[in-house]
C-alpha cells in the first residue's frame, strides 16, 4: 500500500507564495485595473475577431437597453454579448500561452486552440439564442 504524502502547507497572511503578489488594498485594485486595460488593448491590437465583436457590441448594447422590456430582459440581452467578449479575450489569453510554450505545431497545442475557438462559437450561438428567444415572440 502507498503511502500518502501530506500537502504542502499553504502560505501564511504574512507570506506569499507568489513573489509578485505582494500587493494589497487600493494599491492592489490600481494594478489590477490597469492590467486589465493592458490586456484589452493588446487584445484589440492583435485580435481582428475581438474587434470585430466590439463593434457588433457597440451596436447590440445600446439595443438591448431599447428592445429589452424589463431590466432582466435588458440585463440578459446585454450579459450575453458581454460574454462573447469575455469568452474571446480568454481564447485569446490559451492562445497566447499556447504559443508561449512553444510554436512548434502539436496536436495538444492545435486542441487547446480549438477548444478555445469552440468556446468561443459556443458562446456566440448562446448569444442568438437568446436574442432570438427575446426578440421572436413579439413578431411571431
Amino acid at each position: 500500500m502507498a503511502q500518502q504524502r501530506k500537502p504542502a502547507p499553504l502560505p501564511s497572511d504574512t507570506q506569499s507564495a507568489n513573489p509578485y503578489k505582494t500587493r494589497t488594498g487600493l494599491s492592489r485594485l490600481y494594478h489590477a485595473v490597469l492590467h486589465s486595460l493592458s490586456g484589452l488593448r493588446a487584445a484589440w491590437r492583435t485580435e481582428s475577431a475581438f474587434r470585430q465583436e466590439v463593434a457588433l457590441a457597440l451596436l447590440a448594447l445600446p439595443l438591448a437597453l431599447w428592445l429589452g422590456r424589463s431590466w432582466t430582459e435588458r440585463a440578459v440581452l446585454a450579459g450575453s454579448v458581454l460574454l462573447v467578449l469575455i469568452v474571446e479575450l480568454l481564447n485569446t489569453a490559451i492562445e497566447y500561452t499556447v504559443d508561449r510554450v512553444s510554436l512548434e505545431r502539436n496536436p495538444l497545442s492545435k486542441t487547446a486552440k480549438d477548444l478555445g475557438s469552440a468556446a468561443v462559437l459556443l458562446t456566440l450561438l448562446l448569444a442568438a439564442l437568446v436574442w432570438a428567444a427575446v426578440l421572436l415572440p413579439r413578431w411571431v
